[in-house]
């Protein structure tokens, strides 16, 4: 096992398998509280506990997963340069980018949604500033554009861990074209299974229908894509095979998959809400298994994804 987590090819180890799992869950629950808002438009979803989780899980996620990939670097002191210095032929400066356009519109999109609750707030707290949240109620009517543009960096968002990944060229497993829509699909995953833990909460029941009826085709498109990950490599070159024989050949890394991100993360799930007869267990222990199986996931990817180099 400690063969496993060290090997001299490996350049990136656990915390950014953390780091890759925070940003997805983030990016995946905002693409659902924009969806339920939108499936829903006669509900005041502000008031939901899925909105709630949003407000405040969607950015602190994002900024846990910034502080540790800046720990992470051999200077993390020197990480404010990135956040200044652009280039875009640097998977990792365009990743800096895209976190602050999207925590910036983040900000405003949640602040345009709660804007009279901040603007209590701002009056009780900071008078000064009132005049802000005032200004958002004015411009109310950009919401939905502000909401096109917020689902649009989600997205990018999700999809940008597999394109970090895919920047290790050197990596068969890793370069590959599947591996950041696969990320966009595993951080839904992890989105819809904090959104129904919240949703508990709701004596609504259409969000928790809502939710089940989406979680079915995002299951599907991950599981397809896992599919063609391993069949683009099967059928790949010479680097490609080896990589594929390393990381599902036998070993520490393939027990891991088949048992974590299939069982743990797939079959599971599935197993409790066919067998368990309690609908609050079932609900938590699912979601709880389903969100695991996306951290083993991410794990397996890192790791596997490094022991070959071609």
């Amino acid at each position: 096992m400690t063969q496993a987590f060290h090997f001299p090819e490996l350049v990136w180890d656990w915390p950014i398998a953390i780091y890759l799992f925070l940003i997805g869950v983030s990016a995946g629950l905002v693409m659902v509280a924009i969806y339920l808002r939108r499936s829903l438009p006669e509900v005041d979803v502000t008031r939901s506990p899925v909105m709630l989780t949003t407000l405040w899980l969607a950015p602190a996620s994002v900024a846990l997963g910034l502080i540790i990939l800046i720990l992470h670097l051999t200077r993390p002191l020197a990480f404010w340069k990135l956040m200044f210095h652009y280039s875009f032929t640097s998977v990792m400066s365009m990743g800096v980018m895209l976190f602050q356009l999207y925590m910036l519109v983040l900000a405003l999109w949640l602040a345009m949604l709660f804007r009279t609750d901040l603007l209590r707030l701002l009056r009780r707290w900071l008078p000064p500033l009132a005049a802000i949240a005032a200004l958002l109620d004015r411009v109310k009517h950009w919401q939905a554009s502000l909401e096109n543009i917020m689902l649009l960096l989600a997205a990018l968002l999700g999809a940008y861990t597999g394109f970090l990944l895919s920047a290790l060229k050197a990596c068969p497993l890793l370069n590959n074209p599947v591996l950041p829509v696969l990320f966009l699909f595993s951080g839904l995953s992890s989105g819809i299974a904090v959104a129904m833990l919240a949703a508990m909460r709701s004596e609504d029941k259409r969000f928790m229908h809502r939710l089940h009826w989406l979680e079915k085709p995002v299951l599907i498109m991950e599981v397809f894509l896992l599919l063609a990950l391993f069949v683009g490599m099967l059928l790949g070159d010479e680097g490609k095979l080896r990589a594929l024989h390393a990381a599902m050949g036998g070993g520490f890394w393939t027990q891991w998959f088949w048992w974590g991100v299939v069982g743990v993360g797939f079959i599971a799930p599935l197993l409790l809400r066919g067998w368990l007869r309690r609908p609050r267990i079932q609900l938590i222990l699912a979601c709880s298994c389903s969100l695991l199986g996306v951290l083993m996931l991410r794990f397996f990817i890192l790791y596997a994804g490094q022991m070959t180099v071609a």
